[in-house]
């Protein structure tokens, strides 16, 4: 070696080692990551306030604003820039929903906690287009910060003239004026992210009187995400999806647009009230799901690898439970939320919204429960015979006996759990609605069904309650008899009456009954045909047998206040647990609804006489399909045989 160059040998050694023990370019590419952390929630239903829930055999209070508005500032703490979105369906389910035309109660406490963006559900459609309007003004006039909205498959259909209705024009104002657009853009944590909104096509289904027409969300979410990533060139794709997720992929909305629509990074999925404790992966795009009432805070947070690609860093389902202490700002405003509910709705009736009107010394079934299980339902009874002695005690001496009273599992909204029952708790179980006199609460109505339609109501629960476990059916004065593996739309055995004196009859195909349903029930009637295939068919009728067209107009109402009033179904059942008899000075519900009685009764004989016998005529035209097929089939191995004996024989 030259000489020269040995005394840069050390020089050279030194350089060697600051190289090995500086940062490598990998670690500096780590540091620069974007990351960004998600907060979400769906389905919070006006629960302003904490509500109960039974986890492993123990009562407790989850959600609350005042509480998860804590919650958040905690993780704000720690993360500054943070994105809080919600997935729909934030109002109706609560007493709160009563000041929602007029106050907008959860939109404005959304837009006070930081929310970035909510999406609609289809009950903030419950009042209609006129009631949507009502609110999305009032939040407007208050003046106050409101989280953006974005739906990108909502559209207002016009009449033959070219027209907008005259409600759906105020809609379209008012959504104009409120700024409800596709999509907005929001920076977080140096992340551009693309917010988008759709309405799944169940929950579309369960608006009937909307007035507005959701169109394919698969169509829309690649109409949005193609402009988020060639205009805009966003860096993450946020989708806030009422449309829900469910058990069989094949019927999971949400799954089914990850797979339709892959570029969306990530799916927040409402509707389902579906709690998933960990994230469903469908190729790259992550679905969060969490529940129900703001009983947990969803957290998501990802970060972008050196390839650019997103990956998933952290989910969580946060509880909200009383270790978080109530928010003061949150908490005072709920309780001047609470104080307009009181004047405005429940002086109207003489009650208190904390008044104790019956205490109860057992669980009934919560709403999730009463969904996964298809068979006879404690709450089901006791509110269907809420409705037969509110209507009896209405009408007086022109009452009119009833056949049967009928209760949708979709329109039980929530449960009472062992101790006192509040008003504000028999409100939140009937909650839905609003009736003709523009005041929330579903009125009921009296129909006629011929004694097949009865029949056929039987077959609704017995077959479309596995397709749409919402249609589930619990009846009051019919008890029938179904078997789940028979033949479906022939799965009904036995039908009866229980008359009001406690005796039994059958039931004459031609002969009017008189029905007591809500007013929303009444009108997805609808739905039994298309979710039937046309197949079964049931039309509401009038005393003297003419279909009904206006539904509004078959309204009961209640008098004995000296004011005539439609008859709410939540009132109907306050008025039915104020029947009961007293234990220290507080109605008792008695132990008779604490189990069942064989209203509904599942017959589970695998004998396959059982099974197909007592056929009715769609299993008869089924079985004589089947026949036909198999006799076809037994012809052509005939004719196959004969020609391979012949071809045998000319050999």
């Amino acid at each position: 070696m030259n000489k020269s160059w040995r005394r840069f040998v050390p020089w050279i050694m030194i350089l060697c080692i600051i190289l090995q023990v500086m940062p490598s370019p990998v670690v500096f590419a780590q540091e620069s990551e974007k990351s960004l952390t998600i907060l979400f929630t769906h389905d919070m239903h006006d629960n302003l306030l904490p509500s109960k829930s039974k986890q492993e055999g123990e009562i407790k209070t989850l959600g609350g604003y005042a509480r998860l508005q804590s919650a958040i500032n905690k993780i704000k703490e720690v993360e500054k820039e943070v994105l809080l979105v919600d997935g729909g369906d934030f109002s109706m389910g609560t007493p709160f929903q009563t000041i929602f035309t007029g106050s907008s109660p959860s939109l404005r406490i959304l837009g006070q906690m930081g929310y970035d963006a909510v999406t609609l559900g289809n009950h903030e459609f419950d009042y209609r287009a006129s009631g949507l309007t009502k609110s999305l003004v009032s939040a407007m006039q208050s003046k106050e910060q409101l989280p953006a909205i974005v739906e990108a498959n909502m559209t207002f259909p016009i009449d033959e003239d070219g027209k907008l209705t005259e409600s759906l024009t105020e809609l379209k104002a008012a959504t104009d004026a409120y700024g409800v657009q596709d999509y907005i853009i929001v920076t977080r944590n140096g992340v551009k992210v693309g917010i988008f909104g759709v309405m799944g096509e169940e929950s579309a289904s369960m608006a009937p009187m909307s007035e507005v027409v959701f169109e394919d969300e698969i169509k829309h979410a690649k109409r949005v995400v193609k402009e988020l990533q060639d205009k805009e060139q966003v860096d993450l794709i946020v989708c806030l999806s009422h449309s829900g997720t469910k058990s069989d992929p094949k019927k999971s909305e949400d799954e089914i647009l990850a797979k339709k629509v892959p570029e969306i990074d990530i799916i927040i999925s409402g509707h389902t009230h579906t709690k998933l404790e960990e994230p469903i992966i469908v190729g790259d795009t992550l679905i969060g799901s969490c529940e129900e009432y703001g009983k947990y805070l969803g957290i998501i947070k990802v970060s972008q690898n050196g390839e650019k690609d997103w990956e998933l860093t952290n989910y969580e389902l946060l509880p909200i439970d009383n270790s978080y202490p109530e928010d003061p700002e949150i908490a005072s405003r709920v309780a001047e939320f609470k104080e307009e509910v009181q004047s405005q709705y429940f002086d109207e009736f003489g009650l208190g919204y904390d008044e104790v009107i019956a205490s109860t010394s057992y669980d009934f079934q919560t709403t999730a429960q009463i969904q996964a299980n298809h068979n006879e339902s404690t709450l089901g009874n006791l509110i269907s015979d809420a409705y037969r002695y509110a209507v009896k005690k209405a009408e007086g001496d022109n009452y009119i006996p009833i056949t049967a009273a009928v209760v949708p599992a979709g329109t039980i909204r929530g449960n009472f759990f062992e101790g006192d029952i509040t008003a504000a708790d028999a409100f939140s179980v009937s909650s839905l609605g609003i009736g003709a006199d523009k005041m929330p609460g579903y009125p009921l109505i009296s129909v006629y069904l011929t004694g097949k339609e009865l029949k056929t109501m039987c077959e609704v629960d017995a077959s479309i309650t596995p397709l749409m476990a919402e249609a589930q059916l619990f009846l009051s004065g019919v008890n029938f008899t179904f078997h789940p593996k028979r033949l479906i739309f022939n799965k009904v055995e036995d039908v009866t009456i229980e008359n009001e004196d406690g005796t039994t009859g059958k039931v004459e195909d031609e002969k009017l009954y008189r029905v007591v349903v809500g007013l929303y029930s009444a009108q997805m009637l609808s739905v039994v045909g298309d979710k039937s295939f046309g197949l079964l068919s049931i039309v509401p009728k009038t005393q003297d047998g003419t279909p009904i067209t206006d539904f509004e107009k078959q309204i009961i109402y209640d008098e004995t206040s000296g004011t005539k009033r439609e008859l709410k179904e939540w009132y109907a059942l306050v008025q039915y647990l104020q029947s009961f008899d007293q234990e220290n000075g507080v109605a008792k519900i008695p132990t008779y609804y604490s189990e069942t009685h064989e209203r509904k009764v599942v017959d589970d004989n695998n004998n396959i006489l059982v099974i197909l016998g007592n056929p009715n005529h769609i299993a008869l035209v089924v079985y004589g399909v089947v026949i036909l097929l198999m006799g076809l089939v037994v012809l052509v191995i005939v004719k196959v045989v004969k020609r391979r004996r012949k071809h045998r024989n000319l050999k």
